[in-house]
């Protein structure tokens, strides 16, 4: 099942899964808390097994309002199953009635294939982001 959740219950998923287990209140984001920002998770028999969160964020060259995917996280043990592909198709239709033209992410490289795999084209090079890795830039079109 799909919720809408707050900041501090996507931490306990940012923190494992995303930092290697850093200090969750060090796995806060600029914008989580800002008006237009939600946070998404999805629950399997009353656990959360994946979130993500989004931030009203356009990126230079695009037109439109543009939403940012950051911190998309689920726990290895469900990884691979669909849950992450259910819970961007439902940030999509929920942007979608929040009248967003896009999405767009900054993608780790061992993510791209799921991202290709929902339709998200490469708007970048890769570059590194220091402590986590390669990333190359994502984008689709909502409308």
């Amino acid at each position: 099942m799909i919720k809408f959740i707050s900041t501090e219950d996507t931490l306990t998923l940012r923190s494992p899964v995303l930092r290697e287990g850093l200090d969750p209140e060090l796995c806060r984001f600029e914008g989580d808390e800002d008006e237009l920002s939600f946070h998404l998770g999805y629950f399997k028999d009353d656990i959360l097994v994946c979130i993500a969160s989004f931030h009203q964020q356009g990126r230079e060259g695009f037109n439109g309002m543009g939403y940012q995917l950051r911190g998309m996280a689920t726990l290895p043990a469900y990884q691979g199953t669909g849950i992450g592909n259910q819970l961007v198709n439902f940030s999509i239709i929920y942007l979608r009635g929040q009248k967003a033209n896009y999405l767009w992410c900054n993608a780790r490289k061992v993510a791209f294939r799921f991202y290709i795999g929902l339709g998200f084209e490469f708007i970048s090079e890769e570059f590194d982001i220091p402590g986590i890795g390669p990333h190359k830039a994502m984008y689709l079109k909502i409308q």
